[in-house]
């Protein structure tokens, strides 16, 4: 990415961002290559998603992630530039395309500040590929026409313009003009509107018997087959009036503040959205970080039963074997990219509003010539939403839970010209389009599993969902 020097007068007049644009041609014109310009400046405080809501198209792609007890927040919707992938090596023909891209990246403004610069969001599924009627790909990866960022108190839009070699500048210093300032000033004075009605009946309906599944996976795990599968459900609602999924994501990160809320929309009608409690893998200044959950129990009524919840779980060897096998699984994939992996001995108890689970940090930094995507490919499905060992346990869930996942359990995040990125696990989830959405949960299955306490334990993971989906009355 060519960094330059942010001249005020670059952006003191529609005319004079056209000439800065008319620099950023002749350079794709001396290679015939496009060049994405990126502008970045830091504004007053806003929420990204009161943003994004404000000038939510359901016909445009858009992504989301916050993490609100955490202060950082990112959306971005439209497309500066875009690509799918699919099969085992998605995750390196997407490293290509966020290398290609950045490197023709003309980006000027505060990039070293928080989410400064172009980022590429991204919607990995479950699985390598998908079926063919699944609305997202197996990779959705797309730079986004503006972004807006909150981290801490700092603020920070971005508006990215792709500039050919035989663009219209005219019609491009109007566009980025117009964002710029949208953007520098931006007031949500008068935005609001008469809110959609929000559904009030739905009905559910169930085409697979979870139960029996369990018991068919706890026969597999007997034979040896595998240690562990995860299995889900998937309940199909439809509701008396279309879903509006930001409005239901508002709902999800305020009922749970210590959880990731996410969007991600493939600008034809669907939404993926969530709250989920994990951390796939987070690359800042050379350093990664990645969350080990995996053990569940619900919260208690009042603090002696939480407490005594809590230390169930603690003493559970279910719930430790089950914990063990996902740190294991990534101890021994993150090791063999030659990390030095730091975590506690023992696992502690994270605690969200309506569950709790095992939970263990793990540190490192990476070595020379690993970056993030490296490290999510190896570790990507994780235990704690595939099973182990991981080819046989993988290979066996599709049978098992009798629906597409498509993005459920995916990996979900962005990634910066800096080697920086988060990706969360795409759990606690909906796909809404419409009146229609498919709400999914998941357990850990190993010996010991009982298909009843399984079952209730999704249970309690829907509830969640469930309740942004229809709001009390």
């Amino acid at each position: 990415m060519k960094v330059l020097p942010l001249q005020p007068a670059d952006h003191a007049s529609p005319e004079a961002l056209r000439a800065f644009l008319s620099q950023c041609q002749r350079a794709a014109q001396a290679d015939g290559q496009e060049r994405l310009v990126s502008i970045s400046i830091t504004v007053g405080a806003l929420d990204p998603l009161a943003v994004l809501e404000a000038i939510y198209e359901p016909g445009a792609p858009h992504f989301y992630a916050e993490h609100p007890s955490e202060c950082s927040a990112i959306a971005g919707a439209e497309v500066a530039a875009r690509a799918t992938f699919a099969g085992p090596e998605r995750f390196a023909e997407l490293q290509r395309f966020a290398d290609e891209t950045f490197a023709r990246t003309i980006a000027v403004g505060p990039v070293d500040a928080p989410f400064g610069g172009p980022h590429v969001f991204v919607g990995a599924a479950f699985a390598d590929t998908v079926e063919n009627d699944e609305p997202f790909p197996a990779i959705m990866a797309f730079v986004p026409r503006w972004q807006v960022a909150r981290a801490g108190d700092v603020t920070t839009a971005v508006a990215n313009v792709p500039v050919a070699p035989d663009a219209d500048l005219d019609a491009l210093a109007e566009r980025v003009w117009r964002a710029h300032q949208k953007f520098a000033g931006f007031s949500l004075t008068g935005a609001a509107t008469e809110s959609p009605r929000q559904p009030r009946q739905f009905t559910s309906t169930e085409s697979f018997d979870y139960r029996a599944s369990v018991a068919a996976a706890l026969r597999q795990i007997d034979a040896g087959d595998f240690e562990k599968i995860v299995l889900a459900r998937a309940l199909d609602i439809e509701a008396d009036v279309p879903f509006h999924p930001l409005q239901t994501l508002d709902g999800l990160r305020e009922r749970f503040p210590d959880c990731f809320a996410f969007s991600i929309a493939n600008g034809r009608g669907d939404s993926f959205i969530g709250a989920s409690p994990e951390r796939l893998v987070r690359v800042s200044q050379g350093m990664l970080e990645a969350d080990v959950l995996a053990g569940t129990i619900r919260r208690g009524v009042g603090a002696v039963d939480d407490a005594a919840m809590g230390a169930a779980l603690l003493a559970s060897d279910k719930d430790q074997r089950e914990h063990a096998v996902v740190l294991a699984s990534v101890r021994r994939r993150l090791e063999a990219l030659g990390l030095a992996l730091e975590h506690p001995a023992q696992p502690g108890l994270r605690k969200l509003a309506n569950l709790q689970h095992l939970h263990t940090p793990v540190r490192a930094r990476l070595p020379d010539g690993i970056r993030l995507l490296d490290a999510l490919a190896v570790l990507h499905p994780t235990p704690a939403v595939g099973g182990a060992p991981r080819e046989a346990a993988v290979a066996a869930i599709r049978d098992l839970e009798g629906f597409p996942r498509g993005l459920y359990a995916g990996a979900l995040g962005w990634m910066n010209a800096r080697g920086g990125g988060e990706f969360m696990v795409g759990i606690r989830s909906a796909l809404v389009r419409d009146q229609r959405a498919r709400v999914y949960a998941g357990a850990g299955i190993v010996a010991g599993s009982t298909p009843d306490k399984e079952f209730a334990e999704t249970d309690l993971k829907f509830k969640a969902l469930l309740d942004a989906l229809q709001p009390p009355r």
